[in-house]
């Protein structure tokens, strides 16, 4: 307080001094007499002084009595969210799958309801964890182990549950009620056999984790999706059947990365997709299976790596892919089997590389393929050239294409 008034004083005496030089005194008249108006004037002044005073003590008491308050309801609210939380969590422990799925929507409504950012990761965090937790195998459907399929089911209801709210609540803008946008979200090793919707959400902050995880039987759609700003993780994910789709899904900015990632059943799609910024990186995955579509995809900017990746099975399809931008890189990429088809892709900017690539195996075909601008280069390939690369590059080849000089001059 006393700070506060020294500061008000020194205000107040600058704000008269500046209307002093404003109004251009030149002087104050003086007087040896002091007659009962200029008494009176002064009386006022003191009484205006005081006032101003208290005003200014009961401004800055009442200023800390908001502040203390607001403390002690933060901690309040602090501490029924605990109590609310420790109820949760026990009932996540309960044998009872019903008692589970109450402990489910409550801790997600604790979520919704934490007074700050700290309280609602960790209900986030708890959720998660509760998805990495090991579990009892489906005994099947057989009439001797009918009790212990049905409680099966049961949990496994609860976790499908866990995977619908973390999808609807991803939706939401960042900054709404219930939005989760921003926070981090670890999935690392989970199993997901289930149909799981992120369509429509936005990764633009935080860390979303699904290094290790299995896609298994499942439906997983992260349709329309944008990541703008967040840190992805898909590394040494298995995808070995059902269906992964990032349909029209944006790369924006971020990293989303596949890092050794096996692909051996899926249908992984990126059908649309555009990729305008950030990093995609496939480095070190093994395509063995399944199928991994990028037709009509865009690569008009950022990085998407393939370095190192593996092509020993099923397909993979970049038809009717437009390169206009950024780079694409499958420098020291292995092509041993399968099909990787560029059908009527155009390379019309950017970077593509294949660097030290080797073709040894399986199909990968440019028919119809559009050179039109950027740089595409092969240089240090080995092995035979892909199918209709040369009749699609033309003669002479392009200054921007680089081929390594064995497929232009083949030994008969």
């Amino acid at each position: 307080m006393t700070v506060t008034f020294v500061a008000a004083v020194l205000v107040a005496g600058g704000v008269f001094y500046g209307l002093v030089i404003l109004l251009d005194f030149q002087e104050i008249d003086s007087t040896a007499k002091l007659d009962a108006k200029t008494l009176f004037d002064l009386v006022k002044l003191s009484f205006g002084v005081v006032a101003g005073s208290g005003a200014l003590v009961a401004l800055v008491v009442a200023y800390r009595r908001q502040r203390v308050d607001e403390a002690g309801a933060h901690r309040e609210a602090t501490r029924l969210h605990t109590e609310r939380f420790s109820q949760a969590v026990d009932k996540l422990g309960s044998d009872s799958p019903a008692v589970r799925l109450g402990g489910v929507h409550a801790l997600a409504g604790l979520a919704n309801d934490a007074p700050d950012d700290s309280l609602r990761q960790t209900c986030i965090d708890v959720l998660c964890a509760y998805l990495q937790l090991p579990f009892t195998p489906d005994p099947g459907d057989d009439p001797a182990h009918q009790e212990e399929h049905h409680r099966y089911l049961a949990f496994r209801k609860v976790r499908h549950t866990i995977l619908r709210l973390i999808g609807d609540h991803y939706r939401r803008p960042r900054g709404t009620h219930r939005s989760w946008q921003g926070c981090d979200l670890d999935l690392t090793g989970v199993t997901i056999d289930s149909s799981m919707d992120f369509g429509g959400a936005t990764f633009s902050g935080g860390t979303v984790n699904f290094g290790g995880a299995t896609f298994s039987d499942s439906v997983v759609s992260f349709a329309g999706v944008t990541f703008s700003g967040s840190t992805v993780h898909f590394n040494g994910a298995t995808f070995s059947d059902g269906v992964v789709a990032f349909n029209g899904s944006t790369f924006s900015g971020g990293t989303v990365s596949f890092g050794g990632a096996t692909f051996c059943g899926s249908t992984v799609h990126f059908n649309g997709a555009t990729f305008s910024d950030g990093v995609v990186a496939f480095g070190g995955s093994t395509f063995s299976g399944g199928m991994v579509l990028f037709s009509h995809a865009k690569f008009s900017g950022g990085e998407v790596h393939f370095t190192g990746a593996r092509f020993s099975g099923g397909a993979v399809h970049f038809g009717d892919a437009v390169f206009s931008g950024g780079e694409v890189v499958f420098r020291s990429a292995m092509f041993f089997d399968g099909v990787v088809a560029f059908g009527d892709a155009v390379f019309s900017g950017g970077e593509v590389y294949f660097n030290w690539a080797r073709f040894s195996g399986g199909e990968v075909h440019f028919t119809g393929a559009r050179f039109s601008g950027g740089e595409v280069n092969f240089g240090d390939a080995t092995g035979s050239a892909p199918n209709e690369l040369l009749a699609a590059v033309g003669a002479p080849v392009p200054a921007t294409v680089t081929l390594p000089a064995d497929w232009l001059s083949p030994t008969p």
